[in-house]
Parts: structure tokens; sequence; C-alpha cells
């Protein structure tokens, strides 16, 4: 019997499958969303989706994909609607469901659409922004405004933004809400500088400037949900054995979810799907919210998931279930990284955001892949560890050991065996692992000039263009970082 794939013809066939989906289906589009990634459809998308079936936002997402390749083709086919499992813990309770998403209205190609994207801009009920381009994402280039489209994800929003300006002749109510969720601090505040830069730079006007500045909210964000990539094969069959249909879209992510987002009354006004979810918490200031997770889960994450690989494990589950890692993990978190946090926790909420977080990773329904968590393995580390780091030091000049062991993993991790048509390969174990991230020619070539282990790590602590500072002058670090490097080598790389 061939199983059907999920698409409106289905739920027109099966309606018990989604209650109220022709109503849900023909809602207006009010957002703009820059990714197609498990992250936004898991979280942003996931609210959304709520809030419209409480009958709150009553609005659908217009997402826009960087590339003309992969992800449209399997949006266009479902006709953008895709189902979430959502499986775990909550307060003592296991948590099995799985909810269908038809918050996303179209999916755009911004190589291919975008004069139908810049055309999204005249819509006055299309009032808010949302963005997930990687942390890399969020960068001032160089950038032809006038280009279809323009490079980066700021010159593309320049763009739509100066689109919309002209469209509404610069009405106070044509402004937008920006909530970009990369996980960089001060994602919004950035995001706005460098809009206004590209604005300046490319002569948009002082009348488009003062718009940008007094009716667009570029908001500060944080986003916390832990949505592993693709599904496996297994976990792919039980759901479709379970649900009776087959989609090709479907995400798997944990029970608890956060998004916090800085603003006031007015981005409440806009963002009113955060009345349908307790997830959602708009409030004036977000750093807590940041800190915890940005130094606990995601900083504990970068420094366990090259270690953690290279010894022969592959997703964070395998990682909390092996006796060794799993106290590595817990270790790092709670007794290095959670007293160092560079911001004024109460030791007592870290320890339980910490311990919470611990809950999170021994989650036996997730199978997130440590190769997944080494994307962009270098600016995650910079930006997630590093201030960490150097808090440390201020306070004491001890020598974080487990810090040091998972930093010198991450620099294997980081060395390449092979190059093929521009894709840097590492190895473990006999076997070759993509090395995805834009740092690794640089490391490529460290590895390659240096004379020794003792030798690399010392270039490359001292490189203050890629650390922001001279990480060799730290008490004991380079010295522990080179001998777990070595130590790291000799090991077999499979745990038995």
């Amino acid at each position: 019997m061939t199983v059907p794939q999920l698409s409106p013809e289905l739920l027109e066939q099966r309606p018990e499958l989604y209650p109220d989906h022709k109503k849900l289906l023909a809602l207006p589009e009010k957002i703009i969303q820059f990714g197609t990634g498990v992250l936004l459809r898991g979280l942003p998308d996931f609210f959304v989706n709520k809030a419209n079936q409480q009958n709150i936002f009553n609005g659908r997402i217009v997402v826009v994909k960087s590339t003309s390749q992969g992800g449209v083709d399997a949006f266009g086919i479902q006709k953008n609607i895709f189902s979430h499992s959502i499986r775990g813990i909550e307060n003592g309770k296991q948590i099995d469901e799985t909810v269908i998403n038809s918050a996303i209205s179209r999916t755009l190609s911004a190589s291919n659409n975008w004069p139908e994207i810049l055309e999204c801009a005249h819509n006055p009920e299309m009032q808010i922004v949302i963005s997930n381009t990687t942390e890399v994402g969020i960068q001032f280039v160089e950038d032809n405004l006038q280009a279809s489209p323009p490079i980066s994800f700021p010159g593309k929003l320049t763009a739509f933004l100066y689109e919309r300006f002209k469209a509404f002749n610069g009405s106070a109510e044509s402004g937008m809400v920006i909530v970009p969720t990369e996980l960089i601090v001060g994602n919004g505040t950035k995001l706005r500088e460098i809009v206004l830069k590209q604005a300046a730079q490319h002569a948009l006007g002082t009348d488009f400037i003062t718009w940008l500045e007094q009716h667009n909210q570029f908001c500060n964000s944080l986003v916390d949900r832990i949505v592993p990539g693709k599904p496996d094969a297994e976990t792919v069959a039980e759901l479709t054995e379970k649900s009776g249909y087959k989609d090709d879209l479907l995400i798997v992510s944990e029970v608890y979810s956060l998004w916090a987002i800085e603003g006031d009354a007015q981005v409440k006004s806009v963002l009113n799907f955060a009345q349908a979810d307790k997830g959602v918490v708009i409030e004036p200031n977000i750093d807590l919210f940041r800190e915890l997770k940005l130094r606990l889960l995601n900083g504990t994450h970068t420094l366990a998931s090259g270690l953690c690989f290279l010894q022969g494990l592959n997703t964070v589950r395998e990682s909390m279930e092996n006796a060794e890692t799993a106290k590595f993990i817990a270790g790092v978190m709670l007794n290095e990284l959670a007293p160092a946090i560079p911001y004024a926790v109460d030791p007592a909420r870290a320890q339980e955001f910490g311990n919470q977080v611990l809950d999170r990773f021994r989650n036996p329904f997730i199978r997130h892949q440590l190769i997944d968590i080494t994307v962009q393995y270098t600016a995650k580390m910079k930006m997630r560890n590093i201030p960490t780091l150097l808090n440390h030091y201020q306070k004491t000049s001890e020598v974080p050991a487990l810090f040091a062991k998972g930093f010198a993993a991450f620099l294997l991790f980081m060395k390449p065996v092979q190059l093929v048509d521009g894709i840097y390969s590492g190895e473990r174990n006999g076997e070759t692992y993509p090395i995805r991230c834009d740092a690794v020619a640089y490391f490529a070539d460290q590895w390659e000039k240096a004379d020794s282990s003792t030798d690399l790590v010392q270039k490359v602590l001292a490189d203050e263009n890629l650390w922001g500072a001279n990480l060799t002058t730290l008490p004991g670090f380079e010295k522990a970082v080179t001998e777990n490097i070595k130590q790291l080598s000799k090991q077999e790389t499979a745990i038995n």
C-alpha cells in the first residue's frame, strides 16, 4: 500500500489530521522569514502556528531561501505544510506528540524569485521580519543593493526595507519589527548597525535613514530549543507508520522551548503570537536568558562536540550514555563554564539551568548529531566560549583543565587530511568527515606549516585576529592544550 504524502489534498481527505485547515491555509501573509532551517521551523514557526490555531495571530510566513539549491522543491510538493514531532520529558512526564504546521504560505528562492520577495514589501499587513542565517550571516560586506539579489543577508534586508519605504512613502505605520535569531550577542543591535551602514554607503537618503531609525525596531533575541537536523531513517519510518502519511519536511524537537525577545509594548502588540505560548518572552532586557543559554548549553555543545566525535560517538545522547564523556560534559558545564559566565548571574540559577540542560541532553528521543554542531566551529568557539575563558582568568589563574581538553579536541577536529572539490575533510578511525567551517583553509595552512603540535598550538592561540585576544598570555592554558593534543592524538578514536 502506497503511503500518501502530506499535502493540502491529504488534509481534505483526512480532516481529522488538521481541523480548520481551510481557514488556517487562507490566512494573510504577515511575516517574511530569511531561512528555511529546522530551528526556525521548530521554534518561531511553531509559535506562529500555535497562535493561528488559537485564533490569536492569524497570519502566515513567506520564507526566503538564500540559494536555489535544495529545500524549495520539498516545500513546493507539500505546499509548505510539514509535521513537527515533539518528544521528551516535561515535569516528569513523557511527551510524544506530532503537530501539523501550516504557518508557511510560500517558500521563495532569493536567487530565482527576488522580484517576488521585494513585492512582499508592498503588503501593509507584513510587519515582521525573522531571520536565522547562522552566526556568520550578520556581517557587513561590500554589497550591491541593486543586484537581484544582494549577496549578504543584511544587504537583502536593506534592499527589502528600502522597497517598503518607497512603497509607503516612509509612513510611520509601515515600519517593521525585525527579530534576528542568529546566536550572536546583541544580534538585533548589530543587524541594525549594518543596515544603517549599508543605507549610508549606498546613499539611500536621509529620509530613509530617519525612517529606519524611528519607525523600525531591531530586537535582540535568543532562541533555545534543540531541533536536530534531518531525522534518521529509523525515526522517519516510525513516525510515518504512526501518522499514516509521508513527510519529507518532518522535523523533530525536544519539548522545551524559549524565544526571548527584547522589546517594548509596541513590539508585544505586533508580535501578539507570544500570547499563545509561555515559551515566548518579550522583556526590556534578555541578557540573563542569553548568557545562560549561550555559555552553558551552546558553550558546552561546542567544547564537547569535537571531543566526543573524535572518540567515536555520533550524537549528544550517545555522549551522555558514555560514562567518560558524560563526566566531561557535566564537569565542563557546571564546574568551569557556569562559574565564569561573563555576566552577573546568581550561581544557584546557573547551576539550576545547567542541570536542566543536562536533562535535555539525555532526551532519549533526540538524536542530535555531533557533526552538525561542528558547523562553523571556529566562529562558535570564539563567540560562545572565548569570553567565558577570559572571564575565568579574570577570577583565577588556575587552568580550566576540561576547557583545555575540549579546545585541544577542536584543534584536532580542524586538521584536514584531504581537499576534494573544494571540501576539506578530517579523518576519524580511518574514515573521513566534512569540516564545514569558514576558517578551515586557515587551519589547513597552520597544520601544514607547523613543525609540531606545540608549534601549532602556540601560533593558533596567539592569533588575535582569530580570537580577539592572545590566548598564550593566559597562565598555563597553552601548555594544557598542547598536552591534551598529544594525549588525544595517541588515544584510539573509537570507544569500546
